[in-house]
This record gives C-alpha cells, sequence and structure tokens, in this order.
C-alpha cells in the first residue's frame, strides 16, 4: 500500500487505477483493525491486568494476624464487614471471580481473589494467624471449606451458616467450631417478640444478670404519661431503654410519651422484671386472649416458630399454599393469605398477631400492607431478607421487623468477640464494651453518653460487681465494662467519639 504508484511499474490503465484505489483502501481498513487490536493487546491488556492485580490482590499482606477470613460476600458478611469496620477489626472476604473482586474493592471492601476449595488460598490469606473463618455458603460446600480449613489449621475457629438442621452435625464433624441454623434464630425471634394473649413483660435476652424484656402498655396507668412521669425506677426498679412505635425504635428520653401503641423496652434484674409484672399485670386483661396467632408461610421458619408455640401452649395457625409442605395438621389452614375468605378461616378478626415468614420481601411487604389495611390493632412482625427493604416494611404498617441478615451479623460477632452483642430487634442492638479511659471516673451525667451517641449507659460491671440500671451519680470506673443500648448508628457514634485509637 505505501509502495504502490512507485518503483518500475505503475498502472496507467483505468483497471490498474482501480486496483490501485482497492488497495489502498483496504489497507487503510486493516490498518485501522490492527492498530486498535496491537495497542490492547500490548498496552491496554497488561495495564489492566496489572490494574486489577492492584485492586484485587491474591494474598494479604506478610504482616497480616488477628483477622477474620470469610469466604463469601452476601447479605450477611456484607453487614458483618461494617461492624467490623466498626469495632475496628481486620478482615478479608475471598472472591473467586477476579471481576467482582474489583468491584467490591472499589466500594472500600477488602477482598482477595482465590478458589474457596484450595488449601492454598488459606495459605495466602494467613490463616494460622486469623482470629475466625466465616462460611455463610451452601450446606455442601461449607463442609468443602471446613474440611479444606482444618487440612491447613487445626486450631482456627470455624463458624458456618446451615440451611438445613440435618447440616448442623455433618458441618461440625468436617471441623466447624459453630453451626449457625439462621432459620432457627430467625423462628426464635418471632416467637419472643409475639404477645401472645397476655401482656406480661416477656424476656428476650440476658446479659449477665441483666435482663431484657419487652411489654406493651395498652390497657396500664402508663398510656398518657411521659417516662419521667412513669416513675418505673422508683416504684419497681426497671428502667425504660428503648420504645417502639409502629415499628420505630427510640432510645428514649425522659419527655418521650408513652402511647397505647408503644411497646416497652424494660431492662432490669429478673426480681425488678417480676415486680413489674405484679403491679401492672392487673391491668392487662387482653381481648385477644387464647386466640390463635397467625404464621404466614409452613416453611422452615414457619415450622420452627409453631414448635416453639407449642412448646410454650401458645395457640397458632399456619396459612400455607402448598399442600404437600407441612402435611396434616389441625394447626394448618391452606389457602392463599391475600384471599379474605382463607384469612377468616385464620380467625383473622381475632388473631392478637400475624407473623408474616416467607423469604421474599415483595410478597412480605405485600402482605404487611393488606393485613394493616384489615387490622389496624394487629401486631404485624415481618421478616426481611435484604437489609434494604426494613424501612419499607416498617412504612408498610410491620411492628416489628426481624432482619436475616442482622441475626447473622450478631451470632457470628458474638461467637468472634466471646461476649454478647444482644440484637434486640431491627434498629437497636445491646452491646458491650470496656470503659474508655477518658471516661475513668466520670459520672454517667457528666460523661454526656445519652447527649453525644443516643446510647443508654444500662449496666456496669465493676470490680466483680455487676450495677444494673445506674443512675446518673455513678462513677465508671477504670478497667469497669460497659452495657449500652443504642442504634446502630449510636452505636458507631460511640465507637467514633470515645474508642478513637
Amino acid at each position: 500500500m505505501t509502495t504502490l504508484g512507485f518503483g518500475d511499474v505503475t498502472f496507467s490503465s483505468d483497471a490498474g487505477r482501480l486496483f490501485s484505489i482497492l488497495v489502498l483502501l483496504s489497507g487503510v481498513i486493516f490498518m485501522l483493525v490492527l492498530l486498535p487490536f496491537a495497542f490492547i493487546k500490548f498496552f491496554l491488556a497488561p495495564w489492566m491486568e496489572a490494574e486489577a492485580r492492584r485492586r484485587a490482590p491474591r494474598e494479604v499482606s506478610p504482616d497480616t494476624k488477628d483477622h477474620v477470613i470469610m469466604t463469601a460476600y452476601d447479605d450477611v458478611t456484607a453487614a458483618l464487614v461494617e461492624r467490623l469496620v466498626t469495632y475496628k477489626r481486620d478482615y478479608v472476604v475471598i472472591v473467586e471471580n477476579p471481576e467482582q473482586a474489583g468491584l467490591l474493592s472499589d466500594r472500600g471492601v477488602k477482598v482477595a481473589v482465590g478458589n474457596i476449595d484450595d488449601p492454598d488460598t488459606y495459605k495466602r490469606m494467613r490463616v494460622h494467624e486469623a482470629s475466625l473463618v466465616v462460611a455463610t455458603n451452601s450446606d455442601e460446600i461449607n463442609t468443602n471449606i471446613a474440611f479444606t480449613v482444618r487440612e491447613m489449621n487445626e486450631n482456627v475457629p470455624i463458624i458456618t451458616t446451615a440451611n438445613s438442621p440435618h447440616s448442623v452435625d455433618i458441618l461440625s464433624m468436617a471441623g466447624s467450631s459453630k453451626v449457625v441454623e439462621l432459620a432457627d434464630l430467625l423462628a426464635r425471634s418471632f416467637a419472643n417478640w409475639t404477645m401472645c394473649g397476655n401482656f406480661q413483660a416477656n424476656v428476650i435476652g440476658r446479659f449477665d444478670d441483666l435482663v431484657i424484656a419487652e411489654t406493651p402498655v395498652i390497657n396500664t396507668p402508663l398510656v398518657g404519661k411521659t417516662v419521667a412521669e412513669s416513675n418505673l425506677r422508683e416504684t419497681v426498679g426497671v428502667t425504660i431503654v428503648g420504645i417502639w412505635e409502629r415499628g420505630r425504635p427510640l432510645v428514649p428520653t425522659p419527655d418521650t410519651q408513652i402511647t397505647r401503641n408503644t411497646v416497652l423496652l424494660l431492662a432490669g434484674t429478673d426480681n425488678q422484671i417480676a415486680s413489674y409484672d405484679d403491679v401492672f399485670s392487673i391491668y392487662q386483661m387482653f381481648q385477644h386472649a387464647g386466640d390463635p396467632v397467625i404464621i404466614m408461610g409452613g416453611g422452615r421458619v414457619g415450622t420452627a416458630i409453631a414448635r416453639r408455640f407449642g412448646e410454650r401452649d401458645i395457640p397458632f395457625l399456619i396459612i400455607e399454599k402448598n399442600l404437600k409442605k407441612t402435611g396434616d395438621s389441625a394447626n394448618i389452614v391452606y389457602g392463599d393469605a391475600a384471599d379474605l375468605s382463607t384469612l377468616k378461616r385464620a380467625w383473622i378478626e381475632k388473631a392478637p398477631a400475624a407473623l408474616i415468614t416467607t423469604h421474599e420481601d415483595a410478597t412480605n411487604i405485600y402482605l404487611t400492607k393488606y393485613f394493616r389495611s384489615l387490622r389496624p390493632d394487629l401486631q404485624i412482625i415481618s421478616r426481611a431478607n435484604l437489609d434494604r427493604n426494613v424501612s419499607t416494611l416498617h412504612r408498610a404498617g410491620a411492628d416489628f421487623v426481624m432482619s436475616y441478615p442482622v441475626l447473622g451479623v450478631d451470632a457470628v460477632f458474638s461467637f468472634l468477640t466471646k461476649q454478647d452483642v444482644l440484637m434486640l430487634v431491627e434498629g437497636l442492638t445491646l452491646f458491650r464494651v470496656q470503659a474508655p479511659r477518658i471516661l475513668d471516673g466520670v459520672t454517667l451525667a457528666d460523661s454526656r453518653i445519652r447527649q453525644d451517641t443516643h446510647c443508654s449507659v444500662v449496666a456496669i460491671k465493676s470490680d466483680g460487681r455487676f450495677i444494673v440500671n445506674p443512675g446518673p451519680s455513678v462513677p465508671i470506673t477504670k478497667g469497669s465494662e460497659l452495657i449500652l443500648i443504642g442504634t446502630y448508628a449510636g452505636e458507631r457514634q460511640f465507637f467514633k467519639a470515645y474508642l478513637k485509637a
């Protein structure tokens, strides 16, 4: 092409000139194709590979230790990453796809590329220096991971999730230190938060000597009063540490108003909670006493809730569309929960509560909105499989939302720290920290913890003594432990304000 028309042979005929034009045009086209491919092969591709290696390394740095290794990036581990960052714990997420690893790295997630069933991967992740391995894949893959990690290290703790109760023993035999059945955790939370025919304080968690209980206030003299006017600390010794108003969590102030829809979160000892019941149970003649609770869905979570209700002699009915799913039982109503006739057969007019447990958030939102329109006074507890749908479920009318990812994170984090981090309900958490040095000798009133972080100190452990519901004049002694309640934002603010180091 470049020598055409020069040299000993030149075309003078029309056909020759036409041939020259074709050669010139085809040559230009070939050059336009060749040059970009040459640029991509010798310049762009090597640069992109180097950039990908930089964004998604295949090993952790040699000085990495006491870190958490995660074998998948899903809803549970995404929430766990956020919690680890808050507590300043190092971590790495193993991702098999380099492209996905690059995208996660761009979002600020610390990732490394590797095959989760390859022993060499865990060697490069410095598993012998890790504090925990977290496997949230399928039961079969988790079994493989447990075997693989145990091949590399016999001592590192391994926590795995189990979708089936039949997998628990298998995962334990494979080397898992702890197996978490998320469906069972979810069922336990549903059962604990359900109002079932009485208004006595329902114990939902314990923190050493500290007891956490929830109770509605409808029909009691507390309705219409502020937290300060309730005088619960003075009369029975309990402290109101949390409040829900139609699913909206609050850490109350003395001026917070108590309404008929309020559910109180109480902190105290066993005796103090019992004293509360002695005083207020006389007012609480619940109009739905003895009526069955409605459970939406007969899957793993629904049947686990039913099993817990059966142990506590709480009447219930399960609404299920699949005839083969739950078998023959007097406690099952077959039909569509969106069908009013089905709901009438499930006693929707008298049910004290409806538990929506399906694994589809869109279905849960739909049913929550429908049930709230049918029964404004009905207690509705819904399951959220994705964190982003929690607020939507609250807006649809759910009183409480049980977040699948957050329950998993709390179970993992409690195992990691060897401390109880109690997830009370979506939006509030109870956590334990070593008292910051800057608060040594400072009273609770002067610490400004509540004002600066919207968290409340519900107990102090000092010199072997456990002070439940400490008063504002109680000092924070050196080396003591604080147990606090607050929102997730408040928890992060506490760490930001007092534990900067």
